[in-house]
């Protein structure tokens, strides 16, 4: 019963340090599909193009804004932007996070490495006024 128990504490902090990047992935990917906005594109040319460079930027330092890292360890991020498909499809960024978290009970069994893996992607578009994708 005990075993059960502890098994259960350990999922559940696995678990919640997953909700935690994930939402912090989604935040960055929000961010910085409005933030990454190139103005030369848009206020030149009409257009909405990302800078893949400040969408990078923008979403690492959400992320890790976001993510207390004193809990995860080896905290990894990165963010793309992706062109859009064809006229009239938007941009689109992905962020993705991955990390390792303690095991309260974990450490106490045999092989186990105290550890979890958690990972978490999330992808947003700035939003356009008309066109179809």
């Amino acid at each position: 019963m005990v075993a059960l128990a502890a098994m259960t504490v350990d999922s559940a902090i696995a678990f919640l340090a997953q909700r935690e990047l994930v939402n912090a992935t989604a935040a960055a990917a929000n961010d910085a599909a409005t933030e990454a906005l190139s103005d030369s594109a848009f206020y030149e040319a009409d257009q909405i193009e990302l800078s893949a460079a400040a969408v990078e930027a923008v979403a690492v330092d959400r992320v890790r804004a976001l993510v207390d890292e004193t809990r995860h360890h080896g905290l990894a991020v990165t963010a793309e932007a992706i062109a859009p498909a064809g006229a009239g499809c938007p941009w689109t960024v992905r962020v993705e996070a991955s990390s390792r978290v303690d095991e309260l009970f974990g450490k106490a069994l045999p092989g186990s490495s105290g550890q979890v893996g958690v990972k978490a992607q999330s992808t947003a578009s700035p939003r356009q006024a008309a066109g179809e994708c």
